[in-house]
C-alpha cells in the first residue's frame, strides 16, 4: 500500500512513522512509494514497521 493511501485512510498511524525515522509526508516519495520500499530505505524491518501500524488500525 502506498505511505500517503495508508495515512489517509488511517491518520492514527502517522506518529508510527515518526517513530520509525519517517517523516513521510513532507517528502514526495509518500505519494508513490509502497510502505516496503519506504521502510527500505530508510533501513527499518518492514515487519516490525507493519506490525505497529497493524495494532493501532486493528484498536479502531
Amino acid at each position: 500500500m502506498i505511505i500517503k493511501d495508508i495515512v489517509d485512510k488511517y491518520p492514527q498511524t502517522l506518529p508510527v512513522f515518526g517513530q520509525f525515522g519517517m517523516g513521510c509526508l513532507g517528502c514526495s516519495g509518500a505519494l508513490f512509494e509502497s510502505l516496503e520500499q519506504g521502510a527500505l530505505a530508510h533501513g527499518i524491518d518492514v515487519e516490525v514497521m507493519l506490525n505497529a501500524i497493524n495494532k493501532l488500525v486493528q484498536k479502531q
